[in-house]
């Protein structure tokens, strides 16, 4: 099986890991906030041959528009100098395998249970937004990604379980269900369904950009349609 490096520096985590035939050999996880661009290349670096890998597996968002950027971009980066393979997966996606894996672990010992149930993934989005995406119980997405106000989120979120960076701040609002606080994670890697890589790396925003072009230039692109 290929050796993958995996790179995800979408959200307020940061956090690199090189996997062999499903195994994580090394891995770096940091919460950060801020700073990926000064910390993610170190971090890279300190793994075995220096995260060396034929193939490269980088997330692809919705997150922070610079930390998903930094990530996207040492992956392509890399995967170039290398002569690597690369493919890139949906942040959200991560993390409801990572819940999934939860929930097993939780039920290991106890009555017959394998963790499948879906889950809602709430992450910190922009502007007081959060993301919010259900997945079922094979980790494939119910519906589209949605930007949207905490309470239109809650509205939103229909399964039982909730996981992400507004996992608590979800259920609290809504007032049901269990929360799982948590960040994608690149040793969770392996969890993740094997349909869900994919050959395109551009970013899943999540949400139009910020950045807006002035009035008079817009006035102009219209006119010149």
């Amino acid at each position: 099986m290929t050796d993958t490096l995996v790179i995800d520096a979408a959200t307020e985590a940061c956090s690199v890991a090189l996997i062999r035939a499903g195994v994580v050999i090394a891995a770096d996880f940091r919460l950060l906030g801020r700073g990926h661009a000064e910390q993610l290349v170190p971090m890279i670096a300190a793994l075995p041959e220096q995260g060396r890998a034929p193939r490269i597996a980088v997330a692809r968002g919705p997150g922070s528009f610079t930390g998903l950027r930094v990530g996207l971009a040492a992956a392509r980066a890399l995967a170039l100098a290398w002569g690597a393979e690369l493919v890139g997966y949906p942040t959200l996606a991560l993390i409801a395998a990572q819940a999934r894996a939860a929930a097993r672990e939780a039920h290991s010992g106890g009555p017959p249970a394998t963790g499948a149930e879906g889950v809602c993934v709430a992450t910190t989005g922009g502007h007081g937004e959060w993301f919010v995406q259900e997945f079922d119980e094979q980790g494939q997405a119910l519906g589209e990604l949605v930007s949207a106000t905490p309470a239109a989120a809650a509205a939103l979120a229909q399964a039982s379980v909730v996981a992400g960076s507004q996992a608590e701040a979800l259920v609290e609002r809504r007032g049901h269900g269990r929360a799982l606080a948590c960040w994608p994670d690149a040793r969770a890697f392996p969890l993740l369904p094997a349909d869900l890589l994919t050959s395109d790396t551009t970013p899943l925003y999540g949400r139009a950009p910020d950045a807006r072009l002035p009035a008079a230039a817009r006035g102009g692109e219209v006119a010149a349609r």
